[in-house]
């Protein structure tokens, strides 16, 4: 029997248990994938502690993984035994067999082994809906990423700027604002020591941002609107610090008629067309090397709350693994 993370019950990183769990049987269109790695991200948090609620108890955490089909079910297509994969937005990926939908399914190109996919699979199809469709950036634009070391905010600076963007991020602490530079960044404002509205303000000399991209929440709102221009766009995606609390609608116009909107990953890639055109662009600019993924830690999978407190506590950077 497979070994996998479990959830019982809503709270902390140690109501995650490993232990075995049963092998079902495919069902149609379904195909069993034995893992190499599964991401880590926010969002698992988020259905551990009750942020986002889980369809039910318990369950198996994870949304992104990459590793080899074992099996097949029936009518299963465009398949075979051996392809290497991956996926994401798939429940259940602290396993080490997975049951994945086989449209949920994205064949590996050569060139990407399956633990830098199971890095960037998530982020990396964030930063891609950010960046090319929430607000399409390009040459003349200027740009804010909060958490700018963080696994999206890693890929987004590389990203940004191969778009042709100025792009401007937020980091906490000198290693994590050295380390974003190394991604992309023009620069990097150091949460913990600046005002990072003072500082977009000087970078820009008064003309601030076209978009802000937030993963943080409640500790960078609503000072991130003070950090755009005029019908600027604030795109909220995550919430590592909080939720943002409840506000006036109106602020929005009193600070420049601004817009405002809370995408996701599944809104975007609803459809199999959506998610084949995500990942042929995630996989073309990685293998260009125009965005590199570095996966700053590794966890075993058996040590997933290791990973969780890592996490929760900011003292990780990039993308992390969790390895089988």
């Amino acid at each position: 029997m497979p070994h996998a993370i479990v959830v019982n019950e809503i709270g902390g990183p140690d109501v995650m248990v490993w232990r075995d769990v049963e092998r079902r049987a495919l069902k149609g269109g379904e195909v069993r994938v034995q893992q190499e790695a599964a991401g880590l991200n926010f969002i698992d948090v988020y259905f551990r502690n009750g942020t986002y609620k889980a369809p039910h108890l318990p369950f198996v955490p994870g949304k992104e993984g990459a590793g080899v089909v074992v099996e097949l079910g029936p009518e299963v297509h465009g398949l075979r035994v051996g392809d290497r994969v991956a996926y994401c937005g798939v429940d259940g990926a602290y396993c080490e067999e997975v049951v994945v939908q086989a449209d949920q399914c994205l064949t590996l190109p050569d060139r990407i082994d399956t633990q830098t996919a199971a890095a960037m699979m998530l982020k990396g199809m964030t930063a891609e809906y950010l960046l090319r469709q929430t607000f399409p950036v390009g040459p003349g634009h200027t740009v804010l990423i909060h958490a700018a070391a963080g696994g999206v905010g890693l890929i987004a600076g590389q990203w940004a700027k191969h778009l042709g963007a100025r792009v401007i991020g937020t980091a906490g602490g000198p290693e994590k604002c050295a380390l974003a530079l190394e991604h992309g960044y023009d620069h990097v404002i150091d949460y913990k020591s600046e005002d990072f509205v003072a500082a977009v303000r000087d970078l820009t000399d008064g003309q601030k941002c076209d978009v802000v991209y937030d993963s943080v929440g409640r500790d960078t709102f609503p000072n991130s609107l003070d950090c755009l221009k005029r019908r600027g766009l604030f795109v909220s995606f995550g919430q590592s610090s909080g939720k943002i609390p409840g506000f006036d609608i109106g602020i929005l116009n009193q600070k420049g008629s601004l817009f405002m909107t809370r995408p996701s990953l599944n809104g975007y890639t609803a459809t199999r067309a959506e998610l084949e055109q995500s990942a042929a662009a995630l996989f073309d600019v990685v293998a260009s090397g125009a965005v590199s993924i570095r996966i700053q830690q590794t966890f075993p999978l058996a040590q997933a709350a290791d990973a969780h407190r890592a996490l929760e506590s900011r003292s990780t950077t990039g993308a992390s693994i969790l390895t089988i």
